[in-house]
């Protein structure tokens, strides 16, 4: 841990720059354009088409985050970003998810970057968050959904529940010594990480994409194992992605009005409850995309999304279907109007987005070449694993 602790030091805040977004900023927005900041949304395609242009002009989102479907070469996926900016008024989270290994979104831009459980060092592991961090600047993006910070130990790691290879470490110890430095190189490098998935989802047995994961970890075991890396971690990190998943042994578990489980993405004991009060974590809270089947296949996406703000959630991601991203910034405005979610209540996570985004880098200069330098880098830190 002497290592670790080395290396715990050198993460550091990002520098506050100006982004050209205050909490007044966001505060004076019409209600409208209030509940869009709560969303991170999807785009259909690789191009800022019609359909796309409708979809931001009717959300105006507070993030966007992009998939492989939008990202066919390095000059298109900036340009598509530079696009996103220019259209919306306040500037935009634009995000992706760049693990590695399985999770690769930039592997057609790029030569394809290793899975976290390939990464054995602190250095190894700080290099591949230095490197995506200026990958995706250059890209265009400021925020990063890494590191899976889940803790798969040997005993968990035959279950099917899509995080082979996606996750560092095999021991809670691990976990935070290898993602805190990949953190630390993240952020040094000016792009800002997010933990993932809270509270933990390294004993799932099945795949949240596919259905709501039922983990049976008690408390304690939790406490000593799948939290160690939100309570190590959680001064460094400035955003964290919550699962969708259930705990039936766990204290903090609640059902809805029909007696079924609650998921953790909806949940307040988990959210405000756990990571807010009793762990302390003030920075963004935002749910894992709601088009899981863990989600649609017990919740409707307005009652989902609304469930989500009542649990303390300050970001909604919805990240494919345009008619479910209409749905649900449309379920939670028709909500606040009606009186059953409250201004104060949306403003609370204004705050919590307007520190988040100043934060927020600019991208670096559009230069193809570095980009293939670091293809070159790449190469040369997998060879090192061998």
């Amino acid at each position: 841990m002497c290592v670790w602790r080395n290396i715990r030091f050198r993460i550091r805040p990002l520098a506050l720059i100006n982004y050209t977004v205050t909490l007044q900023d966001l505060l004076s927005l019409p209600l409208e354009e209030k509940i869009g900041q709560l969303f991170v949304i999807g785009l259909p395609g690789p191009s800022l088409d019609a359909p796309s242009r409708s979809l931001l002009d009717d959300v105006k989102p507070g993030g966007v985050c992009l998939f492989a479907r939008n990202m066919r070469e390095a000059r298109q996926t900036r340009e598509l970003l530079d696009g996103v900016q220019d259209v919306l008024n306040v500037p935009p989270i634009l995000c992706v998810d760049q693990e590695g290994g399985l999770v690769d979104r930039l592997r057609r831009i790029i030569t394809p970057m290793p899975a976290p459980a390939s990464i054995s060092t602190v250095e190894a592991a700080a290099k591949l968050g230095s490197i995506v961090a200026e990958a995706l600047r250059v890209l265009g993006f400021n925020l990063n959904f890494a590191p899976v910070v889940d803790v798969v130990s040997e005993s968990r790691a035959q279950a099917n529940n899509g995080l082979f290879s996606r996750t560092f470490g095999a021991s809670a110890n691990e976990v935070v010594e290898l993602a805190g430095a990949f953190l630390a190189g993240l952020q040094d490098g000016g792009c800002t990480g997010c933990l993932k998935h809270f509270p933990g989802l390294g004993a799932s047995a099945v795949d949240s994409h596919e259905e709501l994961p039922v983990v049976e970890l008690t408390m304690d075991e939790m406490w000593e194992t799948d939290l160690v890396p939100y309570r190590e971690l959680n001064q460094s990190a400035h955003a964290v992605m919550v699962a969708h998943a259930a705990y039936p042994n766990v204290h903090l578990q609640e059902t809805d009005q029909s007696g079924k489980l609650l998921p953790s993405s909806l949940s307040y004991a988990f959210v405000t409850e756990l990571l807010r009060n009793n762990l302390n974590f003030d920075g963004v809270v935002l749910t894992d995309d709601l088009e899981m089947g863990a989600i649609l296949k017990n919740y409707g996406i307005g009652e989902a999304c609304r469930r989500a703000i009542g649990a303390g959630q300050d970001m909604l991601a919805i990240c494919a279907d345009p008619g479910r991203i209409r749905e649900g910034y449309n379920s939670i405005l028709d909500a606040v109007l009606a009186g059953k979610i409250s201004e104060t209540r949306i403003d609370e996570s204004l705050g919590r987005i307007a520190v988040f985004k100043a934060l927020l880098q600019p991208a670096l200069p559009f230069d193809e070449s570095r980009l293939n330098s670091l293809s070159g880098e790449i190469e040369n830190l997998k060879a090192d694993l061998k």
